[in-house]
């Protein structure tokens, strides 16, 4: 099947002068996997295999075994170098659909996944991955990407937009623990009707510690974009003109809506050593022509064909919107490149029912052992491959630390249940 991302020219490629480019999606899932159809895995199986991202970001992701069955079912014929973070249940205030919550998947021959963390809200967590490009030198020029993935309160109403503002404003304190100079992404549904809004207008605040940049908007002419035929090439919802055929999950009413965004630090977009990729940035499945119509409507027709529109149509009530972006190093292909002694645990320091450590060849077999704060020894192995998976599901709250046999460094993770 001929890839669309390659009429895009956002296929991730060396290039001749040595660039690597890697692919960024962000998808709100609609009640993964609640939501009908009942085969959803697959249909979102099939648009992946049209984009194949790199980084890819999800919200309205319902339990951790819908997180597993995307990366076992929907990333499967991509590339086996798939990994995910830690599934963590929303920590934030709970009313209503707050049982939903974001997550990361990612290409672990370019990223690895060094800390997770959470941000609370007085509506939905804001989840923070950090992550170090799998360069040669890694180890001691490490070159960071801190990617942030959040779902911000919806609906119109004086109400709604100071819940979002106070959500967003949660973001940018954040931002003043970073250092200035961080490669940023910010990602989600946002559900922003205006550019006028409070919570749009202070992502883009200029005296953050932190700038943010709107790919679409860097020349601040965007306005209204909510129903508004002016701005048809940017909508993202909704792909239905109503919603009874899905037992009533999600919105109708035709694309008309700008809610799903990719943000990034002002650095990205001016020659940082992670760079934004001219006119990349898309509302995927959007063929400019759809406005107030469902997506998959015969009339959409264009650079996007019939068949994806249609499992677009099928599979949410949003668009994916993605972009490309690249960097000056070579990025590994090959973990075995990295050092004899390397050891890290890979999907983040907070865990809850598994924790995943990845090693070099050399270490396989290495004698370990688990210790609570307190020095007790709770649970001893070894690593019995290059990635080893331990079950701590039965372990208390609290601080633990990894300790291996013969050699120096030590792992720490948290429990959180």
């Amino acid at each position: 099947m001929k890839k669309i991302v390659t009429l895009l020219l956002i296929s991730f490629t060396l290039t001749s002068n040595s660039q690597t480019e890697f692919k960024v999606m962000f998808y709100n899932l609609l009640n993964y996997p609640t939501a009908p159809p009942n085969n959803r895995s697959l249909i979102l199986k099939n648009i992946l295999n049209n984009y194949e991202p790199d980084l890819f970001m999800v919200c309205e992701l319902e339990n951790n075994d819908a997180s597993n069955e995307i990366l076992s079912v929907s990333l499967s014929e991509i590339n086996k170098n798939y990994s995910k973070a830690q599934f963590i249940t929303n920590q934030s205030n709970t009313f209503g659909d707050t049982h939903l919550q974001q997550l990361i998947y990612y290409n672990n021959n370019y990223f690895i996944l060094d800390n997770q963390s959470i941000i609370l809200t007085n509506i939905r967590d804001i989840n923070h991955y950090s992550f170090i490009l799998n360069t040669p030198n890694y180890l001691t020029n490490p070159i960071y990407l801190e990617v942030f993935v959040t779902h911000l309160k919806a609906s119109q109403g004086n109400t709604n937009i100071q819940k979002r503002l106070e959500m967003v404003t949660e973001f940018t304190n954040y931002l003043d623990n970073l250092p200035v100079n961080s490669n940023v992404i910010f990602a989600g549904d946002f559900n922003f009707y205006t550019t006028s809004e409070s919570g749009y207008q202070k992502i883009l605040n200029n005296n953050n510690n932190i700038i943010m940049k709107d790919m679409l908007n860097l020349n601040n002419n965007l306005q209204n974009w909510h129903n508004h035929i002016s701005y048809a090439n940017i909508h993202t919802q909704a792909t239905r003109l109503s919603n009874s055929a899905f037992n009533n999950y999600g919105a109708g009413g035709g694309l008309d809506d700008r809610f799903d965004f990719i943000m990034l630090s002002e650095n990205i977009t001016n020659n940082s050593n992670i760079n934004y990729i001219n006119n990349t940035y898309k509302s995927f499945g959007n063929n400019s022509n759809c406005y107030n119509r469902r997506i998959d409507d015969s009339n959409c027709n264009g650079f996007y064909n019939q068949n994806l529109r249609s499992n677009l149509y099928n599979m949410s009530d949003h668009l994916p919107v993605v972009l490309s972006l690249e960097s000056s190093q070579t990025l590994n292909t090959n973990n075995a490149t990295l050092n004899k002694n390397y050891i890290k645990i890979i999907n983040g320091n907070l865990i809850k029912n598994e924790i995943t450590i990845y090693s070099s060849s050399e270490l396989i077999n290495t004698k370990f052992s688990v210790f609570n704060s307190i020095g007790q020894i709770v649970y001893s192995n070894k690593l019995n491959n290059s990635i080893t998976n331990i079950n701590i599901s039965l372990l208390d709250k609290g601080i633990y630390y990894i300790k291996f046999e013969n050699i120096k460094q030590n792992l720490k993770f948290i429990v959180i249940k």
